[in-house]
């Protein structure tokens, strides 16, 4: 399997760009409602594919991959207390890592508390200077600078927010593990020189059978993002064009690439992850990831964690923020749920391009957790959701 080969690399621009920046402008009335504003989707397939081995196993479960560099758990400040973490990500994903943090401390008392990032947000906000929740950890940056914007969030020490570049931060919170939009193809059928480079080409210009899960949390912040970038209209267009060619329709994003591995479809719209879920249960699928560049198409976001602005013993909610981002939880979300890890000395899984060379958009991501407008606009070009 041939992601993105190398000469395929050198055409492309891989400029770096500072994506993340202004992440946090949204207020919680504006994802109010909107539970499908990219929540825990990517676990709704029910977790096929992603048995990455015991976390303590440095570099287990994926066959010649090295011991990841970064900061391990043996070298940061033991955690012991009482601590409630509000976890928009879902436990099946990432209840192994969880539990793992909690049982390397005795004197640790972990609770956490598994809901949408959505509905975690308007719960800490409704209970007030009463909320148990230390921590919040979300599987989207909308979702974070929601509750930074509304006042909730307290700043991280420089040393934990600081082990995450700046794109992937604020000093509210920091994102923990990504995941980058991507088009899965057949590659018994085309090549990636077939795909264009412009998302908003595909309806038009590919000639293969097409795929998507309009009703997709995460394809949903897809169309969110070309609205944003391309504005209503055009946005209208390309939807139009893609209900009047006929695009298949799927109920989810990893079920849309099964059905590219299958031969049912040619390609389709979808996180990068769900190709390498395929992939693990299939090494010889026919099925490999390419990308747009600069638009729609190719944005990333991601998971991250911020402490409460309650949090009774704020120097331990950090330093379980900390342990998320250490070599063993990087390493786990790279091998585990096929994300990329934030750190810069774990590499992802799979012949993906770095972040640095991805070419993502300037967005803020805090905008793609207003859904509503896409919603409508979606039903107005025929799309059946």
């Amino acid at each position: 399997m041939t992601n993105h080969e190398s000469d395929g690399r050198d055409g492309r621009d891989v400029r770096r760009r500072k994506f993340l920046a202004a992440a946090g402008s949204v207020g919680v009335a504006g994802i109010a409602g909107c539970s499908g504003t990219g929540e825990e989707d990517d676990g709704e397939d029910g977790g096929d594919g992603t048995d990455g081995g015991a976390v303590g196993q440095i570099g287990s479960g994926r066959a010649g991959r090295d011991a990841p560099g970064g900061t391990s758990m043996a070298e940061m400040p033991a955690l012991e207390g009482e601590l409630t973490v509000y976890s928009g990500r879902g436990e099946f994903l990432v209840g192994e890592i969880v539990d793992y943090i909690d049982d390397l401390y005795d004197d640790f008392d972990l609770t956490v508390r598994y809901n949408n990032s959505t509905d975690l947000v308007n719960q800490i906000v409704n209970e007030g200077d009463g909320s148990p929740a230390d921590v919040f950890y979300s599987v989207n940056a909308g979702a974070l600078g929601a509750l930074a914007d509304a006042g909730r969030t307290q700043a991280l020490p420089d040393d934990v927010a600081g082990m995450v570049r700046e794109e992937f931060r604020t000093e509210q919170w920091v994102g923990t593990s990504g995941r980058a939009r991507t088009i899965p193809y057949n590659t018994e059928e085309f090549s990636e020189d077939d795909l264009p480079d412009d998302i908003m080409a595909f309806p038009e210009e590919f000639e293969g059978d097409l795929g998507w899960a309009p009703s997709y949390g995460s394809a949903q912040a897809f169309i969110t993002a070309m609205r944003i970038l391309e504005g209503e209209d055009a946005t209208r267009e390309w939807l139009e064009a893609m209900v009047e060619r006929g695009a298949a329709t799927y109920p989810d994003e990893f079920r849309t690439c099964q059905e590219i591995a299958d031969g049912e479809i040619d390609a389709a719209f979808t996180n990068h992850y769900y190709i390498q879920r395929v992939l693990d249960g299939n090494p010889e699928a026919p099925i490999a990831t390419a990308f747009t560049q600069g638009d729609a198409g190719a944005v990333f976001n991601v998971a991250g964690a911020a402490v409460v602005d309650t949090a009774s013993d704020a120097d331990l909610a950090a330093n379980f923020v900390r342990h998320l981002l250490s070599s063993e939880a990087q390493d786990y979300f790279a091998r585990s749920t096929f994300e990329y890890p934030l750190i810069p000395e774990v590499e992802p899984i799979g012949d993906l391009p770095t972040i640095d060379e991805l070419d993502v958009p300037d967005i803020d991501l805090a905008e793609l957790s207003n859904l509503e407008p896409t919603i409508d606009l979606m039903r107005e070009a025929g799309v059946q959701l």
